[in-house]
C-alpha cells in the first residue's frame, strides 16, 4: 500500500506546475482525477503523440484519470460540486480571480467540504501589479533573477535555464505543502487554503547561496563576483568533466592528483575562504592542469584522492550510465497502447509505502463514464450529458 492510498485529489490545473504536483501525489498512492475542458488542457497539444498523448503530457499526468467537462454549463458545474464533496485536495492554477468568477472559489468549495485542502497556484501571487498577468516559466526566470544567476560570465548577457525550472520547483513545493496540510488535518480535522506563487517558490530555491549578498541587510555585497566558483566544467584531452574541491582535504587531494602539490600552501588557496575569494584564479590554474590529462586517468586520480568528480554526460549516454543503471533511476514501464515508456523513477524510496506509476497518462475524457458512475449518475443521465456536450466521451 502506498502512503496516500485513500486520498482523493481533483486536478484542475494545466501545463506543468499543478499537473506535476498532482502526478507526484498519484505516484504516492492518491487517486487523482484530472478535470479538463472538453478541448483538453494545453499540454496535450504540444509535440508528437503516441495513443493521442504527448510525451510531456504523459510525464506530467501519469497515474491520473481524466474527465473532460464543460464547467461553464450548469450541469458541468454540478459535476465538479459533486466531485468536491468527497475530495481531499483540489488544485487549481487559473489566474487569480478566475475560479471565483467561475463560481468555484475557495469559500464556495469550503461550504461543500469543510475538510478540503484547496490549493491555488499562481505566477506572481494574488495581489500586486503583476498578479493578473499571464505567465510562463521564462517570465518567472526573469523576475526571480534566474537569468542573472545564469548570465554569461564573460559578456554579462543574461541567460535562462534551458528547462522549465520555475514550474517544476513550484510543483515540488506544492506537493510538499499538500502533504503537510494533510498531516495537519489529521491532527486538527480542518482543511485549509494553500496559496503559492511560482515567483516565491523560485526565490526560496535561490536564496541560500544565489542571494547570499542580500541576506545580511547591514553587510550587502555583490555575490556575482564569487559565482564563478560554481562553474566547475573542465576540458580534458577527450571530454568535459566536473571536479570540485571545497574542504582543505579535497583541495589537497586535487593538488596531489594534478601533481601540483606546490598549490596546497599557496597563500590564495590554503583556506576555504581564500579559494572562494580567488575562485577565478584558482579555476584558471585548475583548468590548465586538467587539460593535460585524459578524462579516464584524471577521474581515476581524483577518485583515489577523494575529490568529488564525474564525467559530463549527454542525454544519449544517460540510460546506460553505470550509476543510473545501479540506482534503477529510470523505470521501463509497459502499457498496451504505448509500448515501453521510460520515466524517471520516483526519487523517494519508501521501504513501507512504496511509490510507483499506477497507470499511464489518460486520454482526454477517458474515464468520464466511470467517474460519473462512481458519483451515482445512472446511464441515462450520463448519455444525456454526453449528448449535450457537457462531458466528453
Amino acid at each position: 500500500m502506498s502512503a496516500l492510498n485513500g486520498i482523493k485529489v481533483l486536478d484542475l490545473t494545466s501545463m506543468v506546475s499543478g499537473p506535476v504536483a498532482a502526478m507526484m501525489l498519484a505516484d504516492q498512492g492518491a487517486e487523482v482525477i484530472k478535470v479538463e475542458p472538453t478541448t483538453g488542457e494545453q499540454m496535450r497539444h504540444i509535440g508528437p503523440t503516441v495513443n493521442k498523448v504527448t510525451a510531456a503530457f504523459f510525464s506530467c499526468n501519469r497515474g491520473k484519470r481524466s474527465i473532460a467537462v464543460d464547467l461553464k454549463s450548469e450541469d458541468g458545474k454540478k459535476i465538479l460540486f459533486d466531485l468536491v464533496k468527497s475530495a481531499d485536495v483540489l488544485l487549481q492554477n487559473f489566474r487569480p480571480g478566475a475560479m471565483e468568477r467561475m463560481g468555484f472559489g475557495e469559500p464556495v468549495m469550503r461550504e461543500l467540504n469543510k475538510q478540503l485542502i484547496y490549493v491555488s497556484i499562481s505566477g506572481f501571487g494574488e495581489e500586486g501589479p503583476y498578479a493578473h498577468k499571464r505567465v510562463y516559466d521564462p517570465v518567472i526566470q526573469a523576475l526571480s533573477c534566474a537569468t542573472d544567476i545564469q548570465a554569461d560570465r564573460a559578456t554579462g548577457r543574461p541567460q535562462m535555464f534551458r528547462i522549465i525550472i520555475a514550474d517544476k520547483v513550484t510543483a515540488i513545493t506544492a506537493a510538499q505543502a499538500i502533504s503537510t496540510a494533510l498531516y495537519a488535518r489529521e491532527k486538527t480535522g480542518e482543511g485549509q487554503h494553500i496559496r503559492l506563487s511560482m515567483l516565491d517558490a523560485m526565490l526560496s530555491l535561490f536564496w541560500p547561496e544565489a542571494m547570499a549578498g542580500l541576506t545580511f541587510a547591514d553587510k550587502e555585497f555583490d555575490v556575482r563576483k564569487y559565482q564563478g566558483a560554481m562553474d566547475l566544467i573542465y576540458e580534458t584531452q577527450d571530454r568535459f568533466i566536473t571536479a570540485g574541491a571545497i574542504s582543505d582535504k579535497e583541495w589537497q587531494g586535487m593538488c596531489r592528483a594534478l601533481n601540483r602539490e606546490d598549490l596546497i600552501e599557496h597563500p590564495h588557496f590554503n583556506t576555504a575562504q581564500g579559494r572562494f575569494t580567488h575562485n577565478s584564479e584558482r579555476k584558471e590554474i585548475t583548468a590548465e592542469e586538467i587539460k593535460k590529462w585524459s578524462s579516464e586517468e584524471i577521474l581515476a586520480r581524483f577518485d583515489q584522492e577523494g575529490v568529488p568528480c564525474a564525467p559530463i554526460i549527454d542525454r544519449s549516454e544517460l540510460l546506460d550510465h553505470e550509476q543510473v543503471v545501479a540506482n534503477g533511476s529510470v523505470d521501463r514501464l509497459h502499457f498496451d497502447e504505448f509500448g515501453e515508456v521510460r520515466q524517471a523513477r520516483h526519487p523517494a524510496q519508501f521501504d513501507k509505502t512504496p511509490a510507483s506509476v499506477s497507470r499511464p497518462a489518460p486520454k482526454l475524457g477517458e474515464h468520464g463514464r466511470e467517474i460519473l458512475e462512481a458519483l451515482g449518475y445512472d446511464n441515462q443521465a450520463i448519455e444525456s450529458l454526453i449528448s449535450a456536450g457537457t462531458v466528453l466521451d
